[in-house]
């Protein structure tokens, strides 16, 4: 039986626990889902890496379309579906940029290789192939030999501040179960959903 008694943050990091523990593939890939200013949605899958004050946190080019996006409209929504499990949770919230000093903290700790890859590539940008990121990645493997690489100014981190959690269990006939908490003032209000 579902414990609304429980934090919704402790809900979903035990949750995710689980997935990482049955070992389900990319377990922490969410499905982002933004929308510009005229309400236009995109989604790709970005990487959780953790809460930050309290928000779910994932980094990227801050000259993509979804920084582009979030300028123009800062609320999103995150969704980890793991089909095996037959979960999934979804959050919604405001979109906040982390800190330059988190956001270059978390840089440190990247693979060299995806350090370099933030340097190389514009994302969202058109290039005639990938011949043309795979040139800067190696012009800026050599000019980087010996170097520590630091976070580039228009790369860094976000995190989705929830005001809305939704748990979906999956169940047989399809009479899934789905638990909701949802943020009135400063309180969590809490409810079930018909599947």
């Amino acid at each position: 039986m579902f414990d609304f008694s429980r934090d919704p943050e402790q809900v979903f990091l035990e949750l995710l626990t689980q997935a990482e523990d049955m070992k389900v593939p990319d377990a922490n890939a969410m499905v982002l889902s933004t929308a510009d200013a005229r309400g236009r949605p995109a989604s790709r899958v970005v990487l959780f890496k953790g809460m930050v004050r309290g928000g779910l946190s994932f980094y990227t080019n801050y000259e993509g379309k979804k920084a582009h996006h979030l300028a123009e409209n800062p609320y999103a929504s995150v969704l980890f579906f793991w089909p095996t499990l037959e979960r999934q949770i979804r959050v919604e919230g405001k979109v906040v940029k982390l800190t330059r000093e988190e956001s270059a903290a978390y840089f440190k700790t990247r693979p060299r290789l995806s350090q370099i890859g933030a340097w190389a590539s514009r994302q969202s940008r058109k290039i005639s192939d990938s011949s043309v990121v795979a040139g800067r990645v190696q012009e800026l493997d050599q000019k980087f030999t010996d170097h520590e690489i630091d976070c580039p100014d228009y790369w860094g981190g976000y995190h989705l501040i929830p005001n809305y959690y939704e748990f979906w269990f999956g169940r047989q006939g399809r009479l899934h179960e789905r638990f909701v908490y949802e943020q009135q003032d400063s309180a969590w209000s809490t409810y079930q959903l018909s599947p």
